[in-house]
């Protein structure tokens, strides 16, 4: 027991430490298992300088010691160079940060190699130094995954209605689509001087009802979607959701345990959910989650955000690696998916419902109009910023290519479904950069044959399900009245009323 406690084994927590610490930092936009890759990849390498160390010292502990400290030089080097960057401005900061990070590790390599001092007392302490810094960010996690269980949620199922099919009728398969920041055909004609004509066209033709003076109820993505997805308002929901409230974990929680997924549960469907790459919009407790093969999947935003913190973020100086590129391919490849898998659920057996968020046309803009790979990098400026300009420009360069695939899969949807289909065509927020009552205007399209007289022009996404389950399984919801809530960041439930101007027309 006193040899294991005595190893050195200080260097593998170390080597978990930048890890670990970036991703309990970063909970609120990805899961836990974002960090698998890059903990195994920090510890293979330390492992394999662990190894080669203690082969040239002829000592564990002598190795174990270069180990941690190139280790830790190794993960510090971004924070130390953003840092310096920020507040002095020097042109060949580069070559000065790498020439004197050579001469640490060079130093650390003969400090460790001096016989004269006497390291092997240290194990123990730096034992338990290191795995108290892996501890703290593992209490993080598990705190974390405590606010996130239904018993942290807030006061839902909501409506919870007695849910009963029509005699003679078929429970409908219900598809919620959500293309992320997509906006109402008569806001990107002035916003972004796109024609949607052809689009909306295709969608009346197809038999949707386009409500063309739809408003969110909600400014940001999270609370309208936690809105629309419990059928009421955020106010109705908890006496939590008050302005002096700043804990996002209360809208991630009435996200992920939503009143739609639990009343249809309870009616006997399965519930369908897609990965996103955004934590608090992963409904990963549905019955069928689909995601990337999480370890052959293309990089992820929180590995090329760990790998800025390394000397590896100047192989994009040397042109060797674009980070920004990488980046834009997680959100191509998980679109991508999203399309490709409508084909095998419009044929899966038994009603489901499906939420189907697609990260487009939003940043990074990684389509072009014809479909092919864009360089996410090109619309934004020097400072990896998007300005007015440039978020036109990639807006306006993906939605084609988002229209053709959106008309593919309703087409695959009407026509090969083994069941009737019912199709949510709806935004969660006008795009970016838009103000004042813009930033409210969504796209909010249903396909609903036989029931289209029950939907009007400004209805909100507040009242989209109680429309659909009343119209498919006699809910009897009534209707609440379309408002729209402007609240700032970070007192994100601090609720100002919008007008809809179009509505009172």
């Amino acid at each position: 027991m006193r040899k294991i406690i005595h190893f050195p084994w200080y260097p593998f927590f170390f080597a978990l430490y930048p890890v670990l610490s970036l991703l309990a930092h970063n909970l609120t936009q990805v899961s836990e298992s974002a960090g698998i890759r890059s903990v195994l990849a920090a510890l293979l390498g330390t492992s394999l300088v662990f190894l080669l160390m203690s082969l040239v010292q002829r000592s564990w502990v002598r190795g174990a010691f270069i180990a941690a400290i190139w280790t830790l030089l190794f993960f510090s080097y971004g924070q130390v160079y953003d840092l310096v960057s920020s507040k002095w401005k020097i042109a060949t900061l580069s070559a000065w940060m790498l020439g004197i990070w050579l001469l640490l590790l060079v130093g650390s390599l003969i400090l460790g190699s001096l016989r004269k001092i006497h390291i092997e007392g240290a194990s123990l302490i730096l034992n338990v130094v290191s795995a108290g810094l892996v501890v703290y960010c593992l209490a993080l996690f598990l705190m974390w995954s405590l606010r996130k269980t239904p018993a942290a949620a807030v006061n839902i199922p909501g409506p919870d209605p007695a849910l009963s099919v029509p005699a003679g009728k078929q429970l409908p398969d219900i598809y919620y689509i959500m293309p992320e920041d997509y906006g109402r055909a008569d806001l990107l004609q002035q916003y972004d001087q796109i024609d949607d004509s052809t689009f909306m066209q295709f969608l009346k033709d197809a038999g949707f009802y386009v409500a063309q003076c739809s408003q969110s109820n909600y400014v940001t993505s999270e609370l309208s979607i936690g809105s629309s997805l419990n059928m009421d308002y955020l106010q109705n929901l908890d006496p939590k959701f008050t302005a002096a409230n700043l804990d996002q974990s209360l809208i991630w929680n009435a996200i992920r345990y939503n009143a739609v997924s639990a009343d249809l549960k309870k009616a006997g469907y399965t519930t369908v959910a897609f990965a996103t790459g955004y934590d608090w919009s992963e409904l990963n407790n549905a019955d069928i989650y689909i995601s990337p093969t999480l370890l052959w999947s293309e990089m992820t935003g929180f590995e090329t955000l760990l790998l800025r913190t390394t000397p590896l973020r100047h192989l994009e100086d040397l042109g060797l690696l674009n980070l920004d590129q990488l980046d834009g391919e997680r959100f191509r490849e998980r679109t991508l998916m999203d399309f490709n898998s409508v084909g095998t659920l419009s044929q899966m057996p038994g009603p489901k419902f499906v939420f189907m968020q697609i990260i487009a046309p939003h940043p990074p803009f990684v389509f072009a109009s014809n479909g092919a790979d864009t360089n996410a990098a090109t619309f934004m400026n020097a400072e990896k910023q998007y300005t007015t300009e440039k978020y036109v420009q990639g807006f306006r360069n993906e939605v084609p290519y988002l229209n053709q695939m959106l008309e593919m899969t309703i087409n695959t949807l009407i026509k090969k479904s083994t069941r009737p289909v019912v199709i949510i065509l709806q935004t969660d927020t006008g795009p970016w950069l838009t103000s004042g009552a813009d930033q409210f205007k969504i796209l909010n399209a249903y396909y609903m044959p036989g029931h289209t007289n029950q939907l009007y022009a400004g209805i909100s996404p507040v009242n989209t399900f109680r429309t659909v389950l009343d119209a498919y399984l006699n809910a009897n919801l009534p209707l609440l009245q379309d408002t729209s809530y402007f609240s700032p960041i970070p007192h994100i439930y601090d609720f100002s009323v919008v007008p809809n101007p179009c509505a009172s027309n």
